[in-house]
């Protein structure tokens, strides 16, 4: 099966004590480390820069997870606002007649990732495959089976990223880390909360709590809220990065009851032995178009671009806030349900995922 055969190991680039340094770290904090080092002139300077910022705008965007779990399937009583709101997303998008029914999915589509310009001639860059924000192209596939195993893969000029989970370990795969595992266990894919599975839109935002409303791009929305609590963050920190805050939000049309915008926003301090104490916030704001019903009358955002917000602050950084902007536009060219053939196999983990994290569960460490 071409998932399977996917998960094949990626060559991976030659390093020194840095690099293993790095592997230990999590995917996203090492690379913001190198990248930093580069900014401030310590690694390998412009020559170094333009691999550095796809580097980044991958590991931001290409498959960042959601920050909250998929929830036991549970009775339905509209009890609150938000369950209402829920409710009239549910009926809308037309997934409340196929809850059940639909087992597994598949989507291919097309992006475009890119350094932005911060208005007013912030900190940003600008890069994309030389210069002038052209951005970097590729394409994606994502498959998905019930009820918590995904993969997805992307390549962008030039660079192969995934992602994929087994329903109990969340794993990521670069070619400058190789593969690991995501701290805080099993989650959903964050592309698939945009828009691109209401089933899952719907179990995710479940428990949130309805807080007002607000005009999203001319469209009067509810808004619901998420926000992750102290154990699970404490979870997914480790020795020197700890995760302060994650928040997750949803606006949903008072008009069509469509999900138009995701916004999700991370804070996070790293702080290597002997040295002060930095913070990274990332903030990612998706808006999804293209609504279009797929098999079963299902409908799917085909289209949206997410913004994502990168702001570096602490002791030794010459600015009092540096901050970078990234985007990424995407549009979907295929969607399929209830995929002939694809079954638990094609989510198997990379053999260097299974044996840490089994191996440590075996141990009982």
């Amino acid at each position: 099966m071409r998932a399977r055969a996917a998960l094949e190991p990626l060559a991976e680039e030659p390093g020194g004590g840095e690099e293993e340094a790095a592997r230990r770290r999590s995917g996203l904090h090492a690379a913001l480390h190198r990248w930093a080092r580069i900014l401030s002139g310590g690694a390998a300077g412009d020559d170094a820069r333009p691999a550095a910022d796809l580097r980044v705008l991958l590991s931001v965007l290409a498959c960042p997870l959601s920050p909250v779990p998929i929830l036991p399937r549970l009775p339905r009583h509209v009890a609150s606002s938000a369950q209402y709101i829920i409710e009239q997303f549910r009926a809308t998008t037309g997934c409340a007649k196929v809850e059940g029914a639909v087992k597994s999915m598949y989507a291919a589509g097309r992006v475009r990732l890119a350094m932005l310009q911060e208005p007013g001639g912030g900190a940003a860059i600008v890069s994309g495959g030389g210069g002038g924000g052209r951005g970097h192209e590729g394409s994606f596939v994502l498959w998905q089976l019930e009820p918590s195993m995904w993969l997805v893969e992307m390549t962008v000029a030039g660079q192969h990223v995934a992602a994929g989970s087994d329903g109990r370990v969340a794993w990521r795969r670069t070619p400058w880390l190789g593969a690991h595992a995501a701290r805080g266990g099993s989650r959903p894919l964050r592309r698939a909360l945009q828009g691109l599975d209401p089933v899952t839109i719907a179990s995710i935002f479940s428990t949130a709590e309805h807080a007002g409303e607000k005009l999203v791009d001319g469209e009067d929305c509810f808004v619901l809220r998420l926000d992750v609590g102290p154990s699970v963050l404490s979870s997914w920190s480790d020795g020197t990065a700890e995760v302060i805050r994650h928040g997750l939000t949803g606006f949903f049309s008072q008009r069509s009851g469509l999900l138009a915008r995701l916004e999700d926003s991370q804070l996070t301090r790293i702080q290597a032995p002997g040295a002060a104490a930095m913070y990274w916030e990332t903030t990612i704001a998706s808006t999804m178009s293209d609504y279009r019903a797929v098999d079963g009358g299902v409908a799917v955002a085909h289209a949206g671009t997410s913004t994502a917000h990168l702001a570096r602050f602490g002791v030794g950084v010459r600015a009092a806030r540096v901050v970078t902007r990234m985007e990424e536009s995407w549009t979907i060219d295929d969607v399929a349900f209830n995929v002939p053939g694809l079954g638990p196999d094609a989510f198997i983990p990379p053999e260097e995922v299974r044996s840490h994290f089994y191996g440590s569960i075996a141990g009982g460490k």
